[in-house]
């Protein structure tokens, strides 16, 4: 797996809404914007709670790849994640996303974890050097 640089971490933690892209077998795209989205401690993981999802849960399961920017005005830079995706109901590390989104109000059914394995890092901000892979 891909592990983000300390300036990528640095911008990642500034990101409250995070773009996700999603897509079917077929190739349908989807895109929705995700609240919940903490990179762990390895660094080169992502954990996304999912409250609501729908299309984006069945695109997963049928093609368990997704991506997402990261990009503000808090931000330096601009650059696209992809990965890996698994999807946990129970377990441990399920409960403590459970317990993390609900301490954020009991709103959120943190109805499952996706744990996004990170694979590649692209640059996205526009230049010579956008769509260049970072890592």
């Amino acid at each position: 797996m891909v592990k983000l640089n300390s300036d990528m971490k640095d911008a990642f933690s500034k990101m409250r809404v995070f773009p996700l892209a999603t897509a079917s077998k077929d190739g349908i795209p989807n895109v929705i914007p995700i609240g919940f989205c903490k990179l762990q401690e390895d660094d080169e993981t992502i954990w996304i709670a999912d409250n609501y999802f729908l299309k984006t849960l069945e695109n997963l399961r049928e093609n368990p790849r997704a991506a997402m920017y990261v990009w503000g005005p808090e931000t330096q830079g601009c650059f696209q994640i992809k990965g890996n995706i698994e999807i946990k109901t129970s377990g441990e590390e399920y409960e403590k996303m459970y317990r993390m989104v609900k301490s954020m109000g009991d709103r959120f059914p943190a109805r499952s974890l996706i744990i996004m394995k990170i694979t590649e890092v692209y640059e996205c901000k526009s230049g010579p050097d956008a769509g260049k892979k970072l890592l």
